[in-house]
């Protein structure tokens, strides 16, 4: 299940997720991926757990995707087939009956800041930054995460943050609702626990259905966005402009797109 990149331990009715890849800024390889998706698998079937959660050892939570891995592919799979993976893999936060508080000191960013937002609560530090930059990158924003992040804070924001790569800091993202506190890098792992105790306090057949009062609102939009997501980047990668914009970098020249 878990990897030494990405850890999981329980104590007591508290989980914890660890992404430990500090040296890279946590950036998610394709074998943190699967180890995240094992994770969420035992979460749903361990009745045991009350809350998870989810923070990063290092300057940063997580960086996104290993842009070094980004167009390999080790198992023959289709891109749609990898999307269509990685969907149903985090969707099974949407199952949980437990809450997810995430822990974001530094960078957040991509598919990681996605993820993110699509748990039920994220703290961050003074120094947490928070930035989409898939556009980019050639490609477009895939896990969900626009969605949620639409839901939150608006049109403007997220089309902002998408088609402009803005840098979001904590303050701003506390101002939008992205982030429910702000607090020192001394004090975020223990403010994490000390909610995640509030928690696992509480009677715990009253959290769920909570739980799922709340996500109920946002869910069925959400995998609706992702189907269109899955279509979208599809689409992206066998467009004439995504191969324009490759080839450019390669030549070193400016690209010349034609929206196709």
């Amino acid at each position: 299940m878990a990897t030494n990149e990405l850890e999981f331990n329980v104590d007591g009715a508290i989980a914890t997720i660890t992404n430990n890849r500090p040296d890279k800024h946590n950036a998610f390889t394709d074998e943190m991926d699967v180890a995240l998706f094992e994770i969420l698998s035992e979460l749903k079937s361990n009745t045991d757990i009350g809350a998870v959660v989810w923070k990063g050892n290092g300057k940063s939570w997580s960086s996104g995707r290993d842009v070094s891995a980004i167009g390999t592919n080790l198992e023959g799979l289709v891109h749609q087939d990898l999307m269509k993976r990685g969907h149903l893999g985090i969707q099974q936060i949407f199952d949980l009956d437990i809450p997810i508080i995430v822990a974001i000191q530094g960078w957040a960013i991509g598919g990681s800041f996605q993820r993110a937002l699509m748990c039920d609560i994220r703290i961050g530090t003074e120094d947490a930054k928070f930035m989409l930059p898939e556009l980019s990158h050639g490609v477009i924003p895939d896990t969900g995460g626009v969605s949620c992040l639409y839901e939150i804070a608006g049109h403007g924001l997220v089309s902002d943050m998408v088609l402009c790569q803005r840098v979001l800091s904590a303050n701003e993202a506390l101002s939008y609702g992205i982030l429910s506190r702000v607090v020192e890098n001394a004090e975020l792992e223990n403010t994490a626990y000390e909610m995640a105790q509030k928690i696992v306090a509480a009677p715990k057949v009253s959290v769920k259905l909570a739980r799922r009062v709340i996500r109920e609102l946002s869910d069925p939009v959400i995998r609706k966005s992702m189907e269109t997501e899955n279509t979208g980047q599809s689409f992206v990668n066998i467009s004439k402009d995504f191969a324009e914009f490759k080839a450019a970098k390669e030549q070193d020249r400016p690209p010349k797109y034609i929206g196709n």
